[in-house]
């Protein structure tokens, strides 16, 4: 019992779950595109899943390995920098161009949803392709979990919660602002937001923090 309740510590739990929340909170790549798809209604729940239990897997790695994985990779870095940045670039331009062109609105794409396997992939890429999503989960949560040790499952259950609650509020919280983008000119600003998102943040890859 005492082991137990040493490895499920609530109040690192929550440190962990304060941590997870505080680092996705802000726009990015990944964010961008739940939103869109939560706008369209388009696979939410596959999207949702799929980014918080990517950030499971990572958030995991990083408190079990991490110092490991910086000392037998420190090519990884560089090379999804140039990667995700590549990536991002594309994403963006696609983005802007529908912008530029799209003329439907959100109450009339009824017929032209995205494939579910185009949408998975897009995800992924957004997800795994993206260097921050490494710096985040498996470097820094995994050094701040190394403040708690022995209660390390309960930092690294609380900041997985974090990633679920985060992403599926956001999938499915885009419902409400779904009158406002029954404009196709709401749209075609979101469209453009996400693009000047994406080429930001590949800005920063490429530059460097």
């Amino acid at each position: 019992m005492v082991e137990i309740e040493s490895l499920l510590d609530f109040g690192v739990y929550v440190t962990g779950l304060g941590m997870g929340l505080s680092l996705i909170l802000a726009i990015g790549a990944q964010n961008a595109f739940v939103l869109r798809q939560g706008l369209r209604s388009e696979h939410v729940f596959l999207v949702c899943l799929t980014c918080a239990t990517s950030d499971a897997i990572l958030i995991t790695l990083g408190v079990t390995s991490f110092g490991q994985v910086a000392t037998l990779l420190p090519w990884l870095d560089p090379a999804m920098r140039i990667t995700g940045a590549a990536f991002l670039l594309w994403y963006g331009a696609r983005s802007l161009r529908s912008a530029f062109t799209s003329t439907e609105a959100l109450a009339t794409n009824a017929g032209a949803a995205v494939p579910v396997g185009q949408v998975f992939a897009t995800c992924l890429a957004l997800t795994w392709l993206n260097p921050h999503v490494y710096l985040d989960t498996v470097v820094l949560l995994g050094t701040i979990s190394t403040q708690f040790p022995g209660r390390t499952l309960s930092f690294a259950l609380g900041a997985t919660s974090g990633s679920f609650l985060f992403f599926f509020s956001l999938g499915y919280g885009a419902a409400w602002l779904r009158p406002l983008f029954a404009r196709s000119s709401a749209w075609r600003l979101l469209e453009g937001a996400i693009a000047l998102v994406m080429w930001a943040i590949a800005a920063r890859l490429l530059i460097g923090d």
